[in-house]
């Protein structure tokens, strides 16, 4: 029953982050001159797990960062491809 509760909270807290995730505006290829907030909310997150290693909520939203990233990427290339 624990494993299935913690698993349920972790699933929701990693679609709340990705969709918080999602707002953050990035350049890349500097398309968006000026705007780093995906990146900047990287460094907040690597600063707090030099704080306190081992958080599984700090492990988490570094692997939702780098799936935004990815994504971010895949959607670039893909536009790109298409003209």
């Amino acid at each position: 029953m624990t494993v299935n509760i913690s698993s349920i909270v972790e699933t929701d807290f990693r679609e709340r982050y990705n969709i918080y995730l999602r707002t953050k505006k990035q350049r890349i290829f500097d398309k968006y001159i000026g705007f780093n907030e995906l990146e900047d909310e990287r460094k907040i997150v690597n600063q707090q797990v030099m704080r306190s290693p081992g958080r599984r909520g700090e492990i988490i939203k570094n692997e939702e960062i780098d799936k935004e990233f990815s994504r971010r990427y895949s959607d670039y290339v893909n536009s790109n491809k298409r003209i």
